[in-house]
Parts: structure tokens; sequence; C-alpha cells
């Protein structure tokens, strides 16, 4: 089944458009001009669901047989998947449940009932809902709609490449595609590879969720222990078997990218089309900016794929904040100073007259302080490189903290604390489902066992919180601690080493 001429022709007679758009395929001038290459944008964001996976899903619900439909459909989804399923059954006339996780945002639910499907929320991960829309597929003899394993999805996402080919008739260097569990770029490759083979089918993926890449790299499919969830569209833990088989013969690469490129990524999309794409919908254009920067590439034709726009309004803060870095127009730096009368303004004279975009301040001793300080850079990497060798020269002690993820979503808002006879603390990162009521089962779960001395969160309007915690343990408690951590079932990540905790908050 993995024959590309079995592909082919599913695609040739895919029905997507019943319900989908051929989206426009458009000229990114803006982009095209500074990176120096022809750049074109797959807007896949303007259907009707706002995301691709209305082409899959209706493909796949309208090839059941009517003995099938007639017992309706299930699917499993925290987004574009469930929109797609549910608006696709709404015009097929077909009854459709949509399990989601708790940890669903309001918007995407309502949404989903808009196009009158029943949603039922269970568990608070992808993989519960799964687990139980599996359930009722036995118990209520429903079709399951899977979102990217399953030759009918597979087809229906491929008309996104046979459109693209049809649009663009000049030289193609290649195509960036996110990748998720994989539809999209199976299809795509099938279709593309099948009647342009010159051109590349590249993947993109977020550093945290690599799930093809470590596919590809180990030659067999991998279930990654856990991913990142920032760009929640593409968080799977394993690619599926059907994508698999056809990466592994047509995807020329699979690049990865930083959450800060996404976020700069998003802000380029939304400057050359006023539109705002979701995280996995600034994926693609985040590749394709790596590519260039490493093959030093001009004139070249390459298009990227805004894959969706389901986006919640309270991410953008963190979207904008991130932004800056993303594109190497913010470096993010902790430089010690002395602690004397004249000492900011003698600093602030050796940045010169750079933007500066946050200044925060802590006392260390009576002889230094410690300065978290944002700078604009106007030339990327190369000046900030020259900045700290500046600053050096003039004898501060300067440690980058750009790419600093604690000091990056937590210490900048928190730079003021060394408690005194603080003993014992241990600095832990951790991320747990965010839904009502959320925050305080976290705390529940660690209990009063040992005390609390540090504690940091903010809300991000993504599925997962994210919390800095300092947490007292005595040297003879480590072993029964770390015991109690692994039976929290939370993600963390050890801390108390960073440096940016060193300098600004540990005792």
């Amino acid at each position: 089944m993995n024959d590309n001429n079995f592909y082919l022709k599913k695609i040739l007679q895919a029905r997507v458009y019943d319900v989908a758009e051929k989206t426009r395929l458009d000229k990114a001038n803006t982009l095209s001009k500074k990176f120096n290459n022809h750049i074109w944008i797959k807007r896949e964001d303007m259907q009707s669901v706002f995301s691709f996976k209305i082409r899959g899903a209706y493909n796949k619900i309208s090839s059941l047989s009517a003995e099938i439909a007639a017992k309706g459909v299930v699917a499993a989804s925290a987004g574009n998947h469930a929109q797609g399923v549910a608006l696709s059954a709404a015009k097929l006339n077909i009854p459709a449940i949509i399990v989601m996780p708790k940890t669903t945002p309001d918007i995407k639910v309502a949404a989903v009932r808009s196009y009158g499907a029943e949603v039922v929320l269970h568990g608070t991960t992808y993989d519960d809902a799964s687990k139980y829309a599996k359930q009722l597929v036995i118990e209520k003899q429903l079709a399951y709609i899977h979102p990217y394993d399953d030759a009918d999805v597979i087809a229906g996402q491929g008309t996104v490449g046979m459109e693209i080919l049809q649009q663009h008739n000049k030289p193609l260097e290649a195509i960036f595609i996110p990748v998720g569990g994989g539809g999209l770029i199976a299809g795509i490759a099938a279709y593309v590879k099948y009647l342009r083979p010159e051109i590349k089918i590249i993947g993109v993926e977020p550093d945290d969720a690599p799930c093809l890449y470590e596919a590809l790299a180990a030659n067999e499919r991998v279930i990654l222990d856990q991913v990142g969830i920032f760009a929640d569209g593409v968080a799977v833990r394993q690619v599926g078997e059907l994508p698999f088989e056809i990466a592994r013969n047509y995807v020329d690469e699979v690049l990865l990218v930083s959450a800060d490129e996404i976020c700069a990524a998003i802000k380029d999309i939304f400057d050359e089309t006023r539109s705002i794409v979701e995280p996995a919908g600034g994926l693609a254009l985040a590749g394709l900016k790596q590519y260039i920067e490493r093959e030093q590439c001009e004139d070249k034709h390459l298009v990227t794929i805004a894959s969706g726009a389901n986006m919640n309004f309270d991410r953008l803060g963190y979207v904008a904040e991130r932004t800056e870095i993303g594109e190497r127009r913010e470096a993010l730096m902790a430089v010690t100073i002395p602690e004397e009368p004249g000492s900011f303004r003698k600093f602030c004279h050796a940045i010169g007259q750079r933007v500066i975009t946050e200044f925060n301040y802590r006392y260390a001793d009576d002889h230094k302080a410690h300065v978290f300080v944002g700078v604009r850079l106007a030339a990327g990497i190369e000046e900030k490189e020259k900045l700290i060798n500046s600053l050096e020269e003039k004898n501060y002690s300067i440690l980058d903290m750009t790419d600093n993820e604690i000091a990056k979503s937590h210490i900048r808002h928190m730079v003021g604390g060394h408690p005194p006879h603080l003993l014992n603390e241990r600095l832990y990162r951790f991320e747990f489902p965010e839904r009502p009521g959320g925050l305080l089962h976290f705390l529940t779960r660690l209990g009063e066992r040992w005390n609390i001395s540090l504690f940091h969160y903010r809300n991000h309007g993504a599925a997962y919180g994210r919390v800095l915690v300092g947490i007292q343990v005595a040297d003879e408690q480590l072993t029964e601690f770390q015991e109690f951590l692994d039976n929290l079932n939370y993600t963390c990540w050890k801390e108390v080493d960073n440096p940016a905790y060193q300098l600004f908050l540990k005792y």
C-alpha cells in the first residue's frame, strides 16, 4: 500500500472539494526580498476550519459505506482534526462523536459543537482521549477516523501537493511541510515525488517533538518519552505507520526548529499576510528560514505551508515575548557590575546607543550586583558576540542567557530573590496539564511533606502549565524525594545548577 501509484490514484480521486477550498499559493514579497529567494506560502489557514485537516477527514468519511456511515463516526482530537471531522460529518449528515481531552481550550470545544458533533471530554492528554474513542468504536460500532494513519486521510492531505504543482509551474527547489503524525507530508511526498522527483520534500518538526526525525535516524518508528506542547498541533510521540513508510522513501530530510524560531515565523507570516497562524502553522516557515541560512541559497523558489490558524488569543503574549529572540533580534544577558554609586550609568554607557528591552537588578553583596538585561540587536548573532566581547574588555562578567529556558520563561519575571539563611533548596521545572483547577491539583499532588521555598507560574493559554519550584529537601531525604518525584508522573527537569538560578535567586 506504500506504492506511489496507489496514492497518486487516490489523491487524484479524492473527494475534498465538497467542503475544502483550493487555497491560494501567495508570493511572500517581503520575505522573498529579505532572504533573496522566492518564498511562497500555501494558505491552508484559509480553509473554513482554518486548517488543512478538513481535506483528509472529509475524504475518509465520504468513502465510508452507507451501512457504516449510518452508525456514525468517532475521532479523538484536541483541535484541528476534531473540527475537520465534525464539519465533514455534518456535511454528510452522519452522527459524530469527538473525544477531546479535558485540557482542550473552550474555544476549540465550542467550535466542534457548533458543527453539531457530540463532544465528550475525557482524560487530560490526547492518548487518554484516543483510548476512550477506540473504546467507543467497540461499544457503539462506530467508524474511527484516524488523524493521520489512514490511506484515505493521507490522500486527502495529498491534494495540497497536487494544488502546489498546479499553481507553481516554475522550477521549485523545495516544499517545507510541518510534521506531526505525518499524514500531510506523506500525502504531499507521494504526489510530488511521482511527478517532480527533483523537488525536495523537507519536513519540519519542533526540536522537542522530533518523532519523524528520530524514526528516520533509527530506520524504524520510535516512541518518544515525551514531547513539547508549544506547537500542540504536531505534538505526537510516534509517527504513523503508513506515513513513515512513505517518508522513508520520499522525504529528503527533516529539520528541527526551536519554539523561539516558531514564534519568529508566526510574526513573519503576520507581517506578510496580516493573518495569525498557530505554532504548527508557522513551523514550516521556521524550517525554510533555517534551510536558507544553512545552504546560503539565492534566487530559489521555496514553498512553505501555513497549515493552520487555530490560535488561542491568550497565547499571543508568549509568542510576542519570544519573537525577538527567535529572530535573533534580542539578547538576554546576566552581567555582574560593581555595587557602587554610578555603576548603572557606567554600564549603560558601555552598552551604547542600543535599545535596552528590559533591565532587572538584584543586590548580590556589598561588592557586586547582578543585572538581567535584554538588548535589541540590529545585526543578529554577530552583533551579540561583538557586544559581549566589548563588555568583557571593560572587565564585566557576562553570561549569555538567550538560550536559557528558565531565564526566558521564569527568571526575567522574578529577579529579586536572594533570601537569607535558606537551606537545602532544590530547584525543579515542571509541566502539568492546564485546566480549571490544574494549578491547585499540582500543588495538592506536591503535598506538605516538603516546604516550597520558591514558586513561579504563568498561564500562556497552552495545554500545559509551566512551573518553576524551589523545594527544601535535606541531603538524607534525597532518595525518598526522588521516589516521590517519580510517582508524581509530571514532566520534570532539575535546574539547581542553572546559572540563571545561581545568579539571581539562590541564597
